[in-house]
Parts: structure tokens; C-alpha cells; sequence
């Protein structure tokens, strides 16, 4: 499990980045022309921001042996899919309904960090 947090971070934080220069760079007028600048970098942020977190949950998990580590890895990767992926959706598409959803992303990346710290407590 650790090695496939490690990957799938390490992959989340190179899209974050693709991702992040694409829409500076090519995608940057349309982003502006539709209002979305701060939805997009906010759904290119917390892409990144989970998918170091993730990587640290692939780490600690050398460390510490608690099933919680491993919820958490999956919530972040949940997290990353329905909160950065729903704003990825708003801002190319321009459907609002799909904001709805985001916030079920930002709770499960919230129990990620719950779990994560539940499982270092109980587990050192």
C-alpha cells in the first residue's frame, strides 16, 4: 500500500503541476473571461497540497502499521478526485451543478487528516 500512495501522489503532484502551467499559460483568458482564476488555482492547490500528503501517508506507513493510514490514504485520493475534479468541471464546462459536489472532496480530505492523525497517535 505504501508504495501505491507514494506513486499516486507523486502522479497527483505532476498533474497538479501540468495542470497548474496549463491553465496559467494556454487556458489563462478563458479562465479570466468566465470569472473561474480563483476556483481553478484553488482546485490546482489543494490537488497538490493532497497529493504531498498522500506521499507522506506512503512514508509514515514504513513506520507506523494502522489501518487508518490507510483510510486516510484513500480519503485524500477521494478527496483530490471529487473536490479538485468537480472544479476542473465548473470551470471548463461552466455547469454550476457540479460545484454541489466539491464539498464532499473537502470532507473527505478533512477525514484523511483526521484519520492521519489518529494513526500516528495510536500507532507510536
Amino acid at each position: 500500500m505504501q508504495k501505491i500512495f507514494i506513486i499516486t501522489g507523486s502522479l497527483l503532484g505532476a498533474t497538479a503541476v501540468m495542470i497548474g502551467a496549463f491553465g496559467a499559460h494556454a487556458l489563462r483568458k478563458m479562465l479570466e473571461a468566465s470569472g473561474r482564476s480563483e476556483t481553478f488555482e484553488t482546485a490546482v492547490k489543494y490537488q497538490f497540497y493532497h497529493a504531498i500528503a498522500l506521499v507522506l501517508v506512503g512514508i509514515i506507513m514504513f513506520h507506523v502499521n494502522h489501518r487508518w493510514l490507510t483510510y486516510s490514504g484513500y480519503s485524500f485520493i477521494g478527496g483530490v478526485l471529487i473536490f479538485s475534479g468537480s472544479l476542473y468541471l465548473l470551470c471548463f464546462t461552466g455547469i454550476t451543478k457540479f460545484g454541489m459536489i466539491t464539498p464532499i472532496g473537502g470532507l473527505l480530505m478533512i477525514i484523511g487528516w483526521l484519520l492521519l492523525a489518529g494513526a500516528v497517535a495510536k500507532g507510536m
